[in-house]
């Protein structure tokens, strides 16, 4: 019988977006892979790690919910899935499925890797009080914790949630350096194109990006400023729709095609294990522009292939915005050369695949 491995996340778009390389390998070391996320049998990424081969399982996660009546829903789900399927190694990804998913492995004896994939608000904010403890409870309870930049490595070591030797480090979820390349642009017009991605909310960033894109409209005129996500708050809808110079693109099956066509990608992010927009855009030869933050840093050598600027600093992304306008077209194409050139030596996801298959052959 094929050993099996279950994989428990909270989104089906983040684990087929970064992951479906591993799953893919997975099943052709001869393993049978399952997957819990809490979208259905209908969506179009579950469909396509189905087609695959791997085996989907339900759970209902509320992602950004705090009520424990929830949260103990899932882990009695969880308890019901591994029960059931009696997996023989359990793969986590993000806070909800590290926690619960880690408990109720370590509860039926099954050895888990928990990847975690940045730490958002979660211990950064008044939740830090809830949400260290449980962290550590789980931490305690993985076998192997994966980390996606060295800022969270040192995060959960100086509070003491776990030991270093559980820890690695890998370069975030790694990038598909063969299917994000550089591609022609279709525009041929002389404006010049800057692209946020991401769920439109405080945290990401939003309102330095739309403050930055309002100063720089003042001075320039061939500019525009584009948005590639879902409305998260609402209450950014109405300023977006104003500002003439800020197009909102909607969501894409293929961010490729945004990517392509733009000279530059803005990322104002908050918080980052590593930023697989930033990654992806690199991959295409893109100049970056990014929040000196981790997640962000690792992937920016700062004015070599992009820009940095202080965090929560709409002046500061103005400013780095106007420094990478005022570049020639030969500067601007010789950074996006120097980005995937980065991401190739440093950030290819082969790297992480491996990562996760040494650690899988210690188990299976």
């Amino acid at each position: 019988m094929k050993p099996k491995i279950l994989i428990l996340a909270n989104s089906v778009n983040g684990l087929y977006n970064f992951r479906s390389e591993l799953v893919e390998e997975l099943l052709n070391n001869k393993l049978k892979v399952y997957f819990s996320v809490p979208q259905k049998n209908s969506h179009d990424k579950v469909e396509l790690l189905e087609e695959l081969g791997a085996n989907h399982i339900h759970a209902a996660i509320n992602r950004r919910g705090i009520n424990p009546l929830e949260d103990l829903k899932l882990i009695l789900e969880y308890k019901k899935i591994i029960k059931e399927l009696a997996p023989d190694l359990i793969l986590t990804y993000t806070i909800k499925p590290n926690i619960y998913g880690n408990w109720v492995a370590n509860y039926y004896n099954i050895p888990s890797i928990m990847n975690v994939t940045g730490i958002g608000t979660s211990l950064t904010s008044k939740l830090k009080y809830f949400v260290k403890p449980l962290y550590a409870s789980a931490c305690s309870r993985a076998d192997k914790v994966f980390f996606q930049n060295e800022s969270n490595r040192k995060l959960f070591l100086s509070n003491k949630m776990l030991t270093e030797e559980k820890t690695v480090l890998i370069p975030g979820s790694g990038v598909n350096v063969d299917k994000f390349k550089p591609l022609a642009k279709e525009n041929t017009d002389q404006k010049v194109r800057f692209l946020f991605i991401g769920r439109i909310m405080k945290e990401k960033g939003i309102e330095e990006y739309l403050e930055a894109a309002e100063l720089l409209s003042e001075n320039y005129s061939n500019l525009e400023f584009q948005i590639l996500g879902s409305y998260e708050e609402e209450k950014y809808r109405k300023i977006i729709e104003n500002n003439f110079n800020v197009k909102h693109l909607g969501y894409s099956k293929d961010v490729r095609q945004e990517i392509k066509e733009v000279d530059c990608v803005i990322n104002p992010s908050y918080h980052e294990g590593m930023s697989n927009v930033l990654l992806e855009s690199a991959a295409m030869a893109k100049p970056l522009i990014a929040s000196d933050i981790p997640g962000c840093r690792e992937i920016i050598d700062d004015g070599v292939n992009g820009f940095l600027f202080k965090l929560k600093s709409d002046q500061s992304l103005k400013d780095k915005i106007v420094q990478f306008i005022d570049l020639s077209e030969d500067q601007k194409k010789e950074m996006g050369k120097k980005s995937r050139e980065k991401v190739i030596k440093e950030f290819d996801r082969r790297i992480v695949i491996n990562a996760y298959l040494e650690e899988i052959d210690k188990w299976i």
